[in-house]
């Protein structure tokens, strides 16, 4: 037991102490006071009609750099595109573009996205979800990091908006992942495609590199675009990289733990979900952060020495510590923090169910309203 405590340390010490580097390298962009060129902001959209004059709103007061604004119609049902059409009348930076029947071989975002950069005019794109309300001030701060930075592809993950206890038991999982195991500064310095990353809500790429690599093209049959695309443009040899996107944008990506659970098995193949990869990711997470509440209860039941108990005890604290860091620096709720154990048996369980079902060849995977092979491409 005592062996099991002091391993569980270490694993919840790994994601702390990266945490805390990465955090202090994870910095918003400064915002100038104009950014060059034109920026076109590209908004695919399926039945968005509860939210998309929302997001267009806030999309058309960018400030500090030139915009347009492309809003891909992908076949909805739900007056998506009649309220696109309504506010373009009075804005003529917004375009409504009619996003052409789904190819074979496509996923229906990347087909949307592949629509909208044809038609976009900017030097630069900025790939929005339909979720996601922008500041003012992103646009221009993205642009400008772009143009110091001399990455091809930026992204940051908007501050995420739970409102569910659902949410707040999936949510939280991305930014863990991100800043509990992604060293951002090797990153930066390292052409690794293994250390590619980028959130899909929330994602500038240069209009000339775009096109130069084939752009959503070239991951066509992928699920999980911020995962391939930045790994495809590494490939291509340009840079990618990583600001702080909580100040630059807001996203409330899942309503509740059925669409949230959906959502994340949709994409779990190219992320964790494969068989060398997910055992790994087991150890990793479940040992460092719902193995110490087990081996405390265990202990104090058992009324083992204390050094185990200790032990235990320090891990689970480490582990709520490196939690506690990310919820601030993301400005995520402080429920978070005490729902961190179930939040990774969460992660994993979706994890699992997802490669067990692409195992056994079980129903694909479905997504506003169309299915995919449980495991893409």
């Amino acid at each position: 037991m005592l062996a099991l405590a002091i391993m569980s340390l270490a694993l919840a010490l790994l994601p702390a102490v990266l945490a805390v580097v990465n955090i202090a390298s994870l910095r918003a962009p400064a915002s100038p006071p104009t950014a060059t060129g034109l920026v076109s902001i590209l908004i695919p959209a399926r039945d968005e009609a509860a939210i998309i004059a929302d997001t267009i709103r806030a999309a058309l007061a960018s400030e500090g750099v030139a915009i347009e604004v492309l809003v891909g119609d992908d076949h909805s049902t739900d007056g998506t595109g009649a309220i696109v059409r309504r506010l373009a009348e009075g804005d003529s930076r917004l375009r409504l573009v009619a996003v052409p029947p789904l190819a074979g071989g496509w996923t229906g975002k990347n087909h949307a996205c592949a629509a909208l950069a044809a038609a976009a005019r900017g030097d630069r794109l900025l790939f929005i979800d339909a979720d996601v309300t922008l500041a003012p001030h992103a646009a221009a701060a993205l642009s400008a990091h772009a143009e110091r930075s001399g990455a091809a592809l930026v992204s940051g993950v908007p501050r995420q908006v739970m409102r569910s206890l659902g949410e707040l038991l999936t949510v939280p999982a991305i930014n863990f992942l991100l800043l509990g195991f992604l060293p951002i500064p090797l990153m930066r310095r390292s052409a690794d495609l293994s250390l590619a990353a980028a959130c899909g809500q929330l994602v500038m790429v240069s209009a000339e590199a775009y096109r130069a690599t084939g752009g959503h093209g070239a991951v066509r049959a992928s699920l999980h675009d911020g995962v391939t695309l930045p790994r495809m443009l590494r490939a291509s040899g340009f840079r990618t990289d990583l600001v702080a996107g909580t100040a630059l944008a807001g996203c409330r990506m899942y309503a509740g733990f059925a669409q949230a659970w959906a959502g994340f098995s949709k994409n779990a193949h190219e992320g964790m979900a494969t068989p060398r990869a997910l055992p790994v990711w087991t150890i990793l997470l479940f040992g460092g952060h719902v193995l110490p509440w087990l081996l405390l209860a265990v202990a104090l039941v058992a009324g083992l020495p204390s050094p185990v108990v200790l032990t235990a005890l320090a891990a689970g604290l480490v582990s709520l510590a490196a939690r506690a860091a990310i919820t601030w620096a993301c400005g995520e709720p402080l429920a978070t923090i005490p729902l961190h154990p179930l939040t990774i048996a969460t992660a994993l369980a979706i994890q699992w169910s997802a490669l067990i079902r692409a195992a056994r060849g079980l129903a694909p995977v479905a997504w506003k309203g169309r299915s995919y092979p449980a495991e893409p491409g």
